[in-house]
């Protein structure tokens, strides 16, 4: 239940911005300059903050970000760790997915890979509730649509 005061000091809401910005890489210059402009928001602070929370994945490791701005000119994000297909084409070693998935395997990935990946993803905002087994089969079907496969514990 809301109660009366939460919603009175509610902030009305001018956008949702959604960036991919490279770890530590944050600049006032495009794409983040003009995405954050257009609703007059303080791009400084921006990138001190999102460099400071990224300062522990590797250089260029690609990171979505959500802004959500508000009508007062301020603004709060949140920091999502790395896409799955990012670690499984890190993993696998190789630049993209299989053009034929399903008929053309273009890498071959352990169960140790998948469940570190799991780990990793288990820290999102979106995915802490999620068990780690779920979230592994969510994976492992990600990487079977990219033309990825994943070995049984057997081979």
């Amino acid at each position: 239940m809301v109660s009366l005061k939460e919603i009175l000091t509610r902030r009305p809401i001018s956008a949702t911005i959604r960036l991919t910005v490279p770890a530590g890489g944050a600049r006032p210059a495009p794409p983040v300059g003009p995405a954050l402009g257009q609703y007059r928001l303080n791009l400084m602070a921006f990138c001190k903050d999102f460099n400071a929370r990224t300062q522990k994945y590797k250089p260029d490791t690609p990171m979505a970000v959500t802004i959500t701005a508000f009508k007062d000119n301020t603004f709060e994000f949140t920091v999502k760790s790395p896409s799955v297909t990012w670690y499984l084409k890190k993993a696998a070693g190789i630049e993209s997915g299989s053009g034929r998935s399903g008929h053309v395997v273009v890498a071959t990935l352990t169960p140790k890979h998948i469940y570190e990946i799991a780990k990793v993803k288990q820290s999102d905002p979106y995915c802490q509730y999620m068990s780690l087994e779920s979230i592994c089969k969510s994976i492992i079907g990600t990487a079977n649509s990219m033309g990825i496969k994943v070995q049984d514990e057997l081979d």
